[in-house]
């Protein structure tokens, strides 16, 4: 039986291919519903893109659902410089057809994890997490329903890539975040340490264009433009892709190794806002409250992610 997943997301590219990573395995996940959130772009894109991935998928079916404007505090960051001015340059997508739903995103997740069996859903989070501290704050009834929460955020040994130590999902909404990771459910992150290990070389990348589908056609377009950012940033072989680790765990843990440890994050220093204090070496006695990867096999994941997006 699959397991029962709700998408929380701002795309972006690398959301995108997240997104499709998910919807290419219906054996494995079973996607409840899209909530968008403002991050990499404003909502109104954050929500068009998301539905302009669902029909790429051929997958009109999936709710999507508008959440969150802004962070719970001060204004937004948004990451245009990386993304584009629509969140998905480097492959035009048709406007869709699909709906946008009426229900406000944080309602979906209210009302879906109120109606779910208790542990039946798994919340993937692939951008700040407004969207779920604020439905946990407005619903505390919810949070021991949740499954477990899968995070693409934060850093450790890589500190910061949006500031010298934050991470940009993390940075956008620091108190969101530190209400998420001290929810108390199971918490799986995927951060920097992780994701900076994928990089999109040109044969990963050529591997995906080879598909030679409308998909691969795409999402080759997409990666190609996104990675020109990063390839200047860090001067590495490939840009790294961070969204579909979220989804690749799930779909291949073993893929990923990891400590349990605490992870707390900074609210209150305007030098280190949004850092990810993980306790990696245990010197604290801080209450272990997540599973902190910190490796991953970047030949397993790429090739898990062609294989699935060959199937769209």
């Amino acid at each position: 039986m699959p397991r029962r997943i709700i998408i929380d997301t701002d795309p972006g590219q690398d959301d995108a291919v997240a997104i499709l990573l998910a919807l290419a395995s219906p054996e494995e996940l079973e996607v409840l519903g899209i909530t968008a959130v403002a991050g990499n772009i404003p909502l109104a894109l954050t929500s068009l893109n998301a539905r302009k991935i669902c029909e790429l998928a051929g997958r009109p079916d999936i709710r999507v659902f508008a959440g969150c404007d802004r962070p719970l505090r001060g204004a937004l960051k948004t990451a245009e410089a990386v993304h584009g001015q629509s969140g998905l340059d480097g492959a035009e997508l048709p406007d869709p057809a699909m709906p946008l739903q009426e229900m406000h995103g944080v309602d979906f997740l209210i009302e879906t994890l109120r109606a779910e069996p208790a542990g039946a859903v798994t919340l993937c989070t692939l951008g700040p997490l407004t969207n779920v501290a604020t439905a946990f704050t407005r619903a505390p009834d919810i949070v021991e329903r949740v499954r477990e929460i899968v995070v693409m955020g934060g850093a450790y040994f890589e500190v910061g890539n949006w500031s010298p130590a934050a991470e940009f999902n993390i940075l956008v909404d620091p108190q969101a975040a530190d209400i998420v990771f001290r929810s108390g459910r199971p918490l799986t992150i995927l951060p920097l340490d992780v994701t900076h290990k994928v990089l999109i070389t040109p044969p990963r990348l050529q591997a995906i264009r080879a598909l030679g589908t409308r998909v691969g056609e795409v999402v080759h377009g997409w990666l190609d433009f996104y990675e020109r950012f990063d390839l200047g940033k860090y001067g590495w072989e490939g840009g790294p892709l961070h969204d579909p680790c979220v989804i690749a765990y799930l779909l291949k843990p073993e893929l990923f190794a990891g400590r349990h440890v605490n992870v707390e994050v900074e609210t209150t220093s305007p030098l280190t806002m949004g850092m990810t204090v993980a306790d990696w070496w245990g010197v604290t006695d801080r209450e272990k409250n997540a599973q902190f990867m910190g490796g991953v096999d970047a030949d397993g994941f790429f090739d898990l992610l062609t294989a699935r997006l060959g199937r769209l």
